[in-house]
């Protein structure tokens, strides 16, 4: 799908904006966000660019994580989270639900958005790890097909070796930095070893990679301060919001049973 003329210079300028957003030491927080309300309620609290993240919409859906939904059924709720904001979108495509670099691309600037996440866990593949060349090479064809759109997308290249606790622990760290770093060379602009981490490590993934750091928080427990000093680039929340949300909402509801 070729992006309209008209809307390329707007996509463009969003896409700048969130890309300059992300300062290791000063970090974007990104609330993961999964339809048009819990955009808006954090669009109005302030916050300068959203994340939508894969789980919380599918929840949202009923649909399960891990390409439960389909790509269409993620577009259609970015669609209708652009249309409620007027700040940088970014979205979590998974693995990629089966499509291909430049089909994703378009998909997501058609609907508005001007970044993604994309993980290494093949889920349409048994749940099988990419190798690191591998997702290495998906993340060039996805920059590949953004400057071919003339968008500079904000690509967060995902890795699950902390998730999956994948192989020895003793170099699980070193491994997704090396698994990072080829991402970073390929045309990632941002990185992602998701999980939750000791100080040490997280200290350790930002000193050594090349780009700004994307670190998950818990918005109830963890503090910007000190992810700040962690030296993190960009923080989201993924399920952790919607999650604590419910958590209340169950007290709530539970004063009228």
């Amino acid at each position: 799908m070729a992006i309209p003329e008209e809307v390329t210079p707007d996509l463009v300028t969003l896409a700048r904006t969130l890309a300059d957003l992300h300062v290791p030491g000063s970090p974007v927080v990104l609330p993961t966000v999964w339809d048009a309300w819990s955009a808006a309620l954090a669009a109005d609290a302030g916050f300068a660019a959203l994340t939508v993240g894969s789980h919380p919409v599918a929840d949202s859906i009923g649909r399960a994580d891990h390409e439960g939904m389909t790509f269409d059924e993620l577009l259609t709720r970015v669609r209708q989270i652009t249309a409620a904001v007027d700040l940088p979108v970014s979205v979590d495509v998974e693995s990629g639900y089966g499509r291909s670099p430049a089909a994703l691309v378009d998909g997501l600037l058609d609907a508005g958005a001007v970044g993604l996440n994309i993980e290494d866990t093949v889920h349409a593949d048994g749940g099988r790890l990419r190798a690191a060349g591998e997702h290495a090479e998906l993340v060039g064809a996805l920059r590949t097909a953004a400057d071919s759109a003339g968008v500079p997308v904000v690509i967060n290249a995902r890795t699950d070796l902390f998730l999956r606790a994948d192989g020895a622990e003793t170099d699980r760290v070193a491994r997704a930095i090396e698994r990072l770093t080829l991402c970073a060379q390929a045309g990632a602009s941002s990185l992602y070893p998701v999980g939750r981490h000791t100080d040490a490590v997280q200290r350790e993934l930002t000193s050594s990679l090349p780009l700004p750091v994307n670190a998950i928080a818990v918005p109830a427990e963890d503090s910007l301060t000190h992810l700040a000093e962690l030296g993190v680039g960009r923080i989201s929340f993924g399920p952790f919001w919607q999650a604590d949300l419910a958590a209340r909402s169950k007290d709530l509801l539970a004063r009228w049973q």
